[in-house]
């Protein structure tokens, strides 16, 4: 079966952020949401991420860490903990590499979200 590539859309990355990412990152991706205090790690500045990889926004980095390919221990198992919202039809995403990684539409958007946020 052929994959799919799908056209990025902000706005639908900037509701899947606000309605899955915010509580943990913050409204406005600073690091700062409600939920901070109970993780065992920090959540990071999602503003800053390609500053903080040499002016490159990470895109495998990133992918990997919600797809739960990369899961991290401070929330207890894979990241997200709603990543059973981000299945979905596979989708091909560009690779700062230019290597197609595999993931799921909604990622892609919010993949969208996130580069767009950059400072």
């Amino acid at each position: 079966m052929p994959l799919t590539a799908w056209a990025q859309d902000v706005s639908i990355g900037a509701t899947l952020y606000q309605r899955h990412c915010a509580t943990c990152h913050g409204v406005n991706a600073d690091g700062n949401g409600p939920m901070r205090p109970a993780l065992l790690l920090q959540p990071p500045s999602l503003n800053d991420l390609a500053a903080r990889n040499d002016g490159t926004f990470p895109i495998a980095r990133v992918v990997s860490r919600i797809d739960g390919r990369d899961p991290l221990v401070s929330h207890g198992s894979p990241m997200p903990v709603y990543g059973w919202y981000f299945e979905g039809e596979d989708t091909a995403l560009k690779a700062e590499t230019g290597q197609p990684i595999l993931t799921s539409k909604p990622i892609v958007d919010l993949m969208a979200y996130l580069e767009s946020i950059q400072e």
